[in-house]
């Protein structure tokens, strides 16, 4: 005789929305470009993960309680690949956030995200405006303090991310991260393409040189074999 059995609720938590990526080109190589320098930047530190427009759920439970963050980082959780992020399994929020506001998000950004991000515990909340159309300053930057976002300054349009202990830097065309240890610019992923294929074709020119001078070693022994010491 078989016990009976009780159903179980299984909670799905979709892994898209629905939505595009980005409203415009823009958007989407900003968005791109972000994550990739801080991916990049933080590479060797392996409890560092950086995302972004990835589905984050924030009640057990309830998937309708989830924001899709355009680019944050959270310390303190492995790096690895991830189809969602689940608040309540991580056991802690993203650190800061990165939203690139449009037309369409702009009033969600400065209204509901920033409440949901402040109670959530955010530690900073960033906007930028790429196409420097829907925000009266393009930057804009909030820190908690006591549990209450306070504005940041926004200083020859550079602001300082404790989190990051990096720069954002709106350049007046875009957003950079800059390095303030150094005063470097990040570099980008096409920046660091450009690094990359000149460091390989440097490398390889450096082969080419060391093997044309072990070939030219090897005939000037065949003639020395053949005819002795050459001349001075």
């Amino acid at each position: 005789m078989y016990a009976p059995t009780t159903k179980q609720t299984v909670t799905i938590y979709p892994e898209s929305d629905g939505k595009p990526m980005a409203e415009t080109d823009v958007h989407r190589n900003l968005l791109a470009d972000l994550i990739f320098t801080l991916d990049n930047y933080f590479q060797m530190q392996l409890d560092v993960y950086v995302s972004g427009n990835l589905l984050t759920y924030y009640v057990e439970g309830n998937p309708a309680k989830c924001f899709a963050p355009d680019v944050f980082v959270v310390r303190g959780v492995p790096k690895r690949q991830r189809r969602t992020y689940k608040l309540w399994e991580e056991g802690v929020a993203p650190q800061i956030i990165i939203e690139l506001t449009s037309r369409k998000t702009w009033r969600e950004d400065l209204q509901i995200k920033w409440r949901l991000y402040e109670e959530l515990g955010v530690q900073e909340y960033f906007i930028f405006d790429p196409e420097y159309d829907y925000l009266d300053d393009p930057l804009v930057g909030y820190r908690l303090e006591n549990g209450k976002y306070v504005d940041l300054e926004i200083k020859d349009r550079r602001v300082k991310s404790e989190v990051l202990e990096l720069e954002l830097v709106d350049t007046g065309e875009t957003l950079r991260l800059l390095d303030p240890v150094n005063q470097h610019v990040l570099p980008n992923f096409q920046e660091a393409s450009a690094a990359q294929q000149q460091l390989e074709a440097a490398l390889k020119a450096e082969e080419n040189a060391q093997r044309r001078a072990v070939e030219l070693e090897a005939t000037l022994a065949r003639y020395r074999q053949q005819f002795g010491e050459l001349p001075k």
